[in-house]
């Protein structure tokens, strides 16, 4: 069977393994594109934010290139993306496309029909629960491998003393990962990647700028969402701290891990319940920013995403309690790069700015500009 999922970040390299061990063909989805997004807009209500004109795209294409079953993830209320995959295979099939979609919700959320899915994905070639554990666990662990050797990237891009040097080693550093058939090739990819980075040239005499980045999961994590804001920013002489990686958004959602919950006990007296979506996430995570000592938050938000919407009328509070800058970039398919880099660019300043006034001496120059 010809399977298919979504485009998230780095996460394809590993999905890709694990479907083929399987023993399903993978159709991996292309990196998102303008194309992809056309398509989006074409087949997706007109409100509808972009993480799911973006997701409606994906599914589009991969559908073209013969998918039979595409295989994504669910959610729970009050945010509206925990009906996106009913609403997008409604809307596909309704268009003439022929294909099985599964949702997967969290496992303790309903774990009869947890397991009634994954019997659906593993039955056709007789796959059975103990191979399933067994290969889902190696694919974990370099979804782990992954998220680790991406987040390290960003500490050493603002360093680098030849533009776009991190880059290219991340870029053969996934390669590796991506070629790792046991647990051990695993690791000595982990092992030559993180080495790989090391050896970028550095000028560690530098004092970058901190910056954290919060916002809808989908948004954050996908470059294509985002303009690849954290290169961006690290190219600039930005060093960035994202708040959400996949497996530990996984982790928490699946799993209640104590990582969220040590976030949300953040977020009050500004919010005290939870709105749908990152909202009461992006709250906490704004606040233990301001008290770790970074120079500014950056908060990315799909256009109409309430939980966002009301993270983002809170969050001047904050800043005026703790005197950390946010600013607030809201996506959608108008949005150009340019104006997202102006925008940086004059964040950039402000921290500069703050910094210097609050006595924390000169940072290094910033690298503006293309």
């Amino acid at each position: 069977m010809k399977v298919s999922f979504p485009h998230m970040g780095t996460s394809h390299i590993a999905f890709k393994q694990f479907i083929e061990r399987l023993g399903h063909e993978p159709i991996v989805p292309p990196t998102p594109s303008k194309k992809t997004l056309s398509y989006g807009v074409q087949y997706s209500p007109e409100f509808a934010c972009i993480p799911f004109k973006v997701l409606m795209g994906t599914y589009v294409e991969v559908l073209e290139k013969g998918a039979e079953m595409i295989i994504s993830s669910g959610g729970h209320g009050p945010c509206r993306a925990g009906l996106y995959g009913m609403l997008h295979e409604k809307i596909l099939k309704d268009a003439g496309y022929d294909f099985e979609m599964i949702i997967l919700d969290a496992p303790l959320k309903n774990p009869k029909d947890f397991i009634s899915k994954i019997n659906r994905i593993i039955k056709p070639n007789k796959v059975g629960w103990y191979r399933f554990i067994q290969e889902f666990k190696f694919g974990w662990a370099k979804l782990k491998v992954l998220d680790m050797v991406e987040a390290y990237s960003h500490k050493i891009r603002p360093y680098e003393v030849t533009k776009g040097q991190t880059t290219r080693s991340f870029i053969k550093t996934l390669t590796l990962i991506a070629q790792a058939q046991t647990s051990e090739e695993l690791e000595n990819a982990r092992r030559q990647g993180i080495k790989l980075l090391d050896e970028v040239e550095q000028d560690r005499s530098r004092k970058p700028l901190k910056v954290g980045i919060i916002g809808e999961i989908y948004v954050v994590i996908e470059p294509f969402m985002n303009f690849d804001i954290q290169v961006l920013l690290g190219e600039m002489g930005v060093e960035t701290h994202r708040s959400i990686y996949l497996t530990q958004w996984t982790k928490d959602n699946a799993a209640k891990g104590k990582g969220e919950l040590d976030v949300i006990a953040c977020a009050p007296p500004y919010l005290n319940q939870k709105v749908g979506g990152h909202g009461i996430i992006s709250i906490g995570e704004t606040v233990i920013y301001a008290k770790n000592g970074y120079d500014g938050v950056i908060q990315l938000a799909p256009f109409t995403c309430i939980p966002e919407i009301v993270a983002k009328s809170i969050i001047p509070q904050i800043t005026k309690d703790y005197g950390i800058p946010v600013l607030s970039l809201t996506i959608d398919e108008q949005t150009a790069k340019t104006g997202v880099q102006t925008r940086l660019e004059a964040f950039i300043d402000l921290m500069l700015h703050q910094r210097s006034v609050k006595g924390g001496g000169k940072s290094h120059e910033v690298r503006l500009g293309s």
